[in-house]
């Protein structure tokens, strides 16, 4: 049976809210994983764009063309709340109809382990729905999709899939400048398996998707963002302080991404 979990955390203090497996009985409503394609990296092409009824597809990349895409920047330098860490720019690349972020030892980094990482900073929206169709090749460094604030001013954040495992996912998000958050943890998922990995964020709920299934829900106002948020993909280690650190180069792939805004 798959377990659901959802904690808060404030102030150092960690209170269980959802601790009971299989629970809570979610909705069983459905959410675009993709069109079946055989020509995609992932099998599924992205949605189409009448496929969320009341949304309107307002952004999709397939990552087709050679280079990144207009719009989106790569990270470089050490990412911020983790010093240990190092983006570099070379560690992101466009190949074969995927994104790819590379977490790897790097001879110009004095051969430490350096990680991809980008983000779609020049397209912010309030409130929308935004698809991500991706896997990992192996465990070890931490691996997020995510909203971030468009004005770089954080909090908040909604991380709607980050993991470091191959078997179990999370789900977060952060809110008042106390960084208070609340988490949602999913078992039972092969990370190593492509999936569609999505958040829906209206001004009253978050729903975490995965699949077209909705796994965890965020009904109070306080933790909902109400500023443009944009889309993040990042990879990070914490080799030097013996953390999330992997044994072998590890690829975060992206086959491609895909975005609403309601109707």
């Amino acid at each position: 049976m798959l377990t659901l979990v959802a904690i808060v955390i404030a102030a150092g203090i960690v209170a269980n809210i959802l601790a009971k497996p299989g629970a809570p009985n979610l909705p069983a409503t459905m959410y675009p994983i993709g069109t079946p394609d055989t020509s995609e990296p992932s099998g599924y092409a992205p949605p189409s764009p009448t496929a969320l009824p009341g949304y309107t597809r307002t952004y999709v990349n397939d990552f087709t063309a050679s280079g990144f895409p207009a719009g989106w920047l790569p990270f470089t330098g050490s990412p911020g709340g983790d010093p240990g860490g190092q983006f570099g720019a070379s560690h992101v690349a466009v190949k074969d109809g995927e994104l790819v972020l590379t977490a790897s030892r790097d001879p110009a980094y004095h051969n430490h382990w350096v990680t991809g990482g980008l983000c779609q900073c020049e397209l912010g929206d309030l409130y929308g729905a935004y698809f991500v169709r991706s896997r990992s090749d192996a465990g070890g460094p931490n691996e997020v999709e995510l909203l971030w604030p468009h004005n770089n001013q954080w909090p908040p954040e909604i991380d709607f899939s980050e993991s470091e495992w191959l078997h179990q996912t999370s789900a977060t998000v952060h809110w008042s400048v106390a960084n208070y958050q609340q988490q949602w943890f999913k078992g039972g998922v092969n990370m190593l398996a492509w999936h569609t990995w999505g958040v829906v964020w209206t001004r009253n709920q978050i729903r975490y998707v995965l699949d077209g299934h909705v796994w965890g829900i965020i009904t109070s106002k306080n933790e909902i963002p109400t500023i443009p948020m944009n889309l993040d993909l990042e990879q990070r280690t914490g080799c030097t302080h013996h953390v999330q650190c992997p044994k072998v180069p590890v690829h975060f792939q992206i086959d491609w991404v895909a975005e609403f805004h309601a109707s």
